[in-house]
């Protein structure tokens, strides 16, 4: 197989034209129909990711992705369908699931590995304390996520680039990216989000989301056709009150009442207008009006008088 160029588009294998049943076809049993209905989603799932992948070149010819496995629905998920499309792709790339083991009391250690061996996945699990030191340095009852998440994602890009792995795959789906917008909007002050892609701040990794276009319902429902072996996360308890969890309730409100306003808010984070915001380190409002050299000076010392 041929080398690509790194910043080649990459154009994933299509899934096909969608064959909709005759109207007043056959009854069908529920068992036909249930696979039916699976075999539907998990071909629009692929297509999702395989539309991201391409959308962002996520994935280049001779990449070595390491494929970040919590034991959640989500990464789950997520590696199924890199393996899918893995098979059929147009160029080869190297996948190696990589478990962090953060020591949490009565943690399964056995279940990933088990699951790996008999999907036949290379992996990799790094064993980390991470658990005690959330627990030293976080008072009781406050919120642990930040601590956690910063701790495990240095252990991860740490072992990303001892290793050589060129992307690290994250399996954050279409609600996690609004989400993380509404909380920066009303928390954070700032309007970001998770992009898709993304260099990390150590300059020494590239992040790749590749459930970017998938929906959470979908990889739910995906997760308890396939009945992937969950492991649910107890680091972090029943933190009610966390603010993600808030925003997540708001959205939920939202799909109940204005089901498309979810595909709204992220469709606004893919077009962007500078010019209608008011950063003036993202447009250049100074310069608009022709205003000589120095015309604002008087600001200046006006301001610090």
């Amino acid at each position: 197989m041929s080398s690509l160029p790194a910043e080649t588009p990459i154009h994933w294998p299509a899934q096909g034209p969608k064959r909709a049943l005759p109207p007043e076809g056959p009854v069908l049993k529920d068992g036909a129909r249930a696979r039916i209905e699976a075999n539907k989603l998990a071909k629009r799932l692929r297509r999702q990711v395989g539309q991201a992948i391409m959308d962002y070149n996520m994935i280049s010819d001779g990449d070595r992705v390491m494929v970040c496995l919590s034991g959640g629905k989500d990464s789950y998920t997520m590696l199924e369908m890199l393996l899918q499309l893995q098979a059929k792709a147009p160029v080869r790339f190297e996948i190696l699931a990589v478990n962090l083991d953060q020591k949490q009391p009565g943690f399964p250690e056995h279940v990933l590995p088990d699951y790996l061996r008999a999907r036949g996945v290379p992996f990799h699990i790094i064993e980390q304390d991470t658990y005690s030191v959330v627990k030293r340095v976080i008072p009781e009852g406050k919120t642990t996520c930040g601590l956690c998440s910063r701790l495990r994602r240095g252990a991860l890009y740490a072992y990303a680039r001892e290793h050589g792995y060129t992307k690290i795959a994250l399996g954050h789906h279409k609600d996690d990216i609004v989400a993380t917008f509404f909380l920066n909007l009303f928390h954070g002050g700032k309007l970001a989000a998770m992009p898709p892609k993304l260099l990390s701040d150590d300059g020494d990794n590239v992040v790749i989301r590749p459930l970017a276009y998938c929906r959470e319902r979908d990889i739910a429902a995906f997760a308890e056709h396939k009945a992937f072996p969950i492991i649910p996360c107890n680091l972090c308890g029943s933190q009610e009150n966390l603010q993600r969890k808030q925003v997540r309730r708001m959205m939920e409100d939202w799909e109940r009442e204005h089901p498309a306003r979810i595909e709204q808010a992220f469709a606004a984070l893919t077009n962007v207008a500078p010019s209608q915001l008011a950063d003036p380190g993202l447009f250049d409002f100074a310069s608009l009006g022709g205003d000589a050299p120095g015309a604002r000076d008087w600001l200046i010392a006006d301001a610090a008088g």
